[in-house]
């Protein structure tokens, strides 16, 4: 993908490609480490210039904060196109998109096309500001076999909140869900040795669950709170299967059970809790660890006396606002006392409810103990969040679950043991193969379930896989590679949190060299874009995210960026067209005119093993010579293509369009800008010149001429220069590139011709004898506007004799 794709992202990883058009010219973003970026970010905004940066917000990977800086006099578009991985919750897909405009738009469009290879169950879309009149009129949904589409487009007058009003009422989440067809639980999928692994199984019977509820009742409770947490409390136990035992803890400075032991969920005891739960009222302090000592007690004791089913499942949900104040206050010591009484048995859930609390220490201690923690926002939806995480972890299908694969097949796996499986849920697990040969995958999903012990079983043809997946369209690249990468960042994170000294540092270390590798913006990078300055020639500005920055001895041709002297370029095309075939050997060179009509696109390189193509289009004056013999032609657009590669560059005077895919990106001649990716690069260099690079054995220049605007007869043209070509095929041809081989030709009989001041000679070359004329041609590289003299045996008609067949041969029917 180049700087700014839109290509539709639904199962990758995430990863951000924000651009900038700055008075339009497009600057790709940068990944780099956090500090560096801020600094750089600063730097320019401290000048006044035009710069962007995106962070992580917060601890998590999928929330990002957009810092933008304007300069003055400038027009910036900000684009930010990004990957996520979306993760399953009560049995869908979810995709949130914040709505929130704050007047009135002219044409506000949400649009989401929907593409999944195992066929699309369920779709809708949802928002809380949707009204009646807006569901009917401006939310179209609909769905058919692998495709989905969502579109809402409400006017101006449904976007008002009141018929006269001039303020929004588009204003919260917009939510697009959808699922999709399971023929089995698994799903395996295998490209380029990497692999990723998706387990949602469906229609097993729920484990019963033995569930404490230990909830803060301390003064800042008091209020809304206080009544958003019980509403929620008495939604979740109409909620309650009959098989399932619970409790009721509530703490402030000391601690209060509803029972002294698990009660099971019957409806005697379902009224009886709902009582309770009315009557909670808030007092007090804060004793967090006295509270959730008792309940991991309780669990405990029910599990040693028997009190509930030998194949039942433990969850401890806690919710808090505050931080401890009461009895045992210290963080450090709160998680030790929890994470040994817990002893790994079961799962802790740590709910914070608002900011005022230690949300980090909640986090810790959840994730120690194969749990989780949430944050409530203290919205006027308190209560359905409460609901919701619930929701989440009310029907356990499997616990234990083991992903297994064969011994000494799999290399860098990601997490693949889990205590729970949650109904609507999905395990994700990636990882390497450790043989690029192997011929079948086997993996084994083993785990208890309410009746039995369960294993599942999925097994692939690793060729046929990669050959299936490679020909569908959703795949992109090193797409598995790189969700391995995020999942494997996302838990080094996770450990981190609880890791310290070197230890820690380490985990540091890993996430950030692969935050940086894969230009993920994590909580250790950023992403900034800003405009570089004009003298920046020698410096890549802008990688493109997903790639890394390019060494020097990649673009041989780097040198031809600065002052030094310019390296050998045997073939080049510019001028009138002028075909210029330097051959070392002789110390000498041939060249040739192609005499053809404004229009017509001549073949120069075609080589068919690395799939390079070059083409170029050729244009006229802007009013035709009074002597037609004298009228000249230059190549006005050039196209560049790697159809290996699926990709392709159009050059023209003006811009230059590059395409990976069905991704496409636009630049101008107004500024020096690099683009990388895979071992290919392309920089351009204010209005002088462009260099493309195929690694380290393919690289052309574009050179950019420029008349005076007001010149009454010629355009600005293009000149195409071949600097390396050691690594194209024996099977290349074209204008320029059948002189990629060797050839040999013999000068003889020079004697005056027609022009005093050119000699003509016999030269023998290709087993064809032609009368050549000696003169010169310029070699623009290193001065655009004057150029460098190139002495030259210059063969007539249209190089006939010299080039294989005759010059319309090479003529194709367009650019690509």
């Amino acid at each position: 993908m180049w700087s700014c794709p839109r290509q539709p992202s639904s199962l990758t990883s995430p990863s951000l490609y924000p651009c900038r058009t700055i008075d339009g010219v497009t600057y790709p973003g940068n990944v780099k480490e956090k500090e560096v970026a801020k600094k750089q970010y600063e730097k320019a905004v401290s000048q006044g210039k035009t710069a962007g940066l995106v962070k992580a917000s917060g601890r998590k990977l999928e929330k990002f904060t957009v810092s933008v800086n304007v300069a003055a006099g400038s027009k910036v578009t900000f684009e930010l196109a990004y990957e996520e991985l979306l993760k399953r919750h009560n049995g869908k897909y979810e995709m949130y998109l914040k709505v929130q405009p704050k007047q009135l738009v002219k044409h506000f469009e949400i649009t989401a096309d929907i593409f999944e290879p195992q066929g699309i169950r369920t779709l809708d879309a949802e928002a809380s500001f949707i009204t009646n009149d807006l569901l009917s009129s401006a939310l179209t949904k609909s769905f058919s076999g692998k495709k989905g589409h969502v579109s809402f487009k409400p006017s101006l007058e449904q976007q008002r909140s009141c018929p006269t009003c001039t303020d929004s009422l588009l204003k919260g989440d917009f939510i697009i869900t959808y699922d999709v067809n399971r023929e089995s639980p698994a799903n395996v999928q295998i490209v380029n040795g990497y692999f990723v692994h998706f387990f949602a199984p469906q229609g097993l019977p729920v484990v019963p669950k033995n569930v404490i509820f230990v909830i803060d009742v301390s003064g800042s409770m008091r209020g809304r709170k206080m009544d958003q947490t019980k509403d929620a409390l008495l939604k979740i136990l109409e909620d309650v299967k009959e098989d399932d035992y619970l409790n009721f803890i509530l703490f402030s400075g000391g601690v209060t059970t509803w029972k002294d032991t698990l009660v099971q969920a019957t409806p005697e005891n379902i009224q009886e809790a709902r009582k309770f739960v009315m009557n909670i009222r808030d007092q007090g302090m804060t004793n967090i660890n006295d509270a959730l000592l008792r309940g991991i007690s309780m669990l405990n004791k029910a599990r040693e006396e028997y009190r509930v089913p030998e194949r039942s499942t433990s969850i401890v949900i806690m919710l808090t606002d505050g931080d401890a104040n009461v009895g045992e206050s210290r963080p450090e010591k709160i998680q030790e006392n929890v994470r040994n009484a817990i002893g790994g048995k079961f799962p802790l859930y740590n709910l914070g409810f608002g900011n005022n609390l230690n949300y980090n220490f909640l986090e810790r201690m959840a994730l120690e103990n194969h749990g989780l923690a949430r944050r409530i926002y203290e919205d006027s939806d308190a209560n359905l969040q409460l609901q919701g995480f619930y929701e989440e972890v009310a029907n356990p299908l499997l616990t234990d679950v083991e992903v297994e694969y064969p011994k000494n097949a799999i290399l860098d796996l990601t997490r693949n043991s889990y205590q729970h499986f949650y109904d609507g849920s999905e395990i994700v697990v990636a990882g390497r193969l450790a043989a690029e040969d192997m011929n079948s995958f086997k993996a084994d999903v083993k785990g208890h379930g309410a009746i039995n012990d369960l294993t599942f079983t999925e097994e692939v043809d690793v060729k046929e896989m990669e050959k299936a997946l490679k020909e569908r369209d959703y795949i992109f690249g090193n797409y598995i590679e790189r969700l391995w990468a995020y999942l494997t960042i996302e838990q080094l994170l996770e450990r981190r949190k609880n890791a310290h000294g070197e230890e820690k540092e380490n985990l540091t270390a890993q996430a950030l060299d692969l935050s940086l590798k894969y230009h993920f913006v994590t909580p250790l990078t950023s992403m900034v874009v800003t405009k570089p300055e004009d003298n920046e020639n020698k410096t890549a500005i802008a990688d493109k995210p997903g790639e890394g920055p390019v060494d020097a001895e990649v673009i041989p041709s780097m040198a031809y960026l600065t002052n030094s002297q310019p390296p050998q370029t045997p073939y080049y095309v510019d001028g009138d067209p002028h075909f210029i075939i330097q051959v070392p050997e002789k110390d000498d060179a041939i060249c040739f005119n192609i005499d053809e009509d404004p229009g017509t696109v001549l073949r120069l390189i075609q080589d068919p093993v690395t799939g390079l193509t070059v083409n170029g289009q050729i244009i006229g004056e802007k009013r035709s010579s009074l002597d037609s013999q004298t009228r000249k032609t230059y190549f006005g657009k050039l196209g560049i293509a790697n159809a290996q590669m699926d990709f392709q560059i159009e050059v023209t005077p003006e811009t230059i369009t590059l395409w990976h895919g069905a991704a496409q990106s636009t630049f101008s001649w107004l500024d020096t800008v690099m683009v990388t990716q895979d071992g290919l690069s392309v920089t351009i260099n204010r209005k002088k010149n462009m260099v493309v690079s195929f690694g380290d054995g393919v690289t052309f220049v574009v050179v950019l001429h420029q008349v005076w605007k007001k010149q009454p007869i010629h355009h600005d043209f293009l000149g195409f220069y071949v600097v390396d070509s050691h690594r194209m095929s024996a099977q290349t041809h074209g204008l320029l590139g059948q002189f990629f081989h060797p050839f040999d030709f013999k000068v003889s009989d020079v004697h005056p011709g027609s022009d005093p001041t050119k000699p003509d000679a016999t030269m023998v070359v290709k087993n064809h004898r032609l009368t050549v004329t000696r003169g010169s041609q310029k070699d623009y590289r290193k001065d655009v506007s004057v150029g460098t003299n190139v002495a030259c045996w210059f063969v007539h008609n249209n190089g006939q004799g010299l080039i294989d067949g005759v010059h319309s041969d090479y003529i194709v029917p367009n650019l690509f």
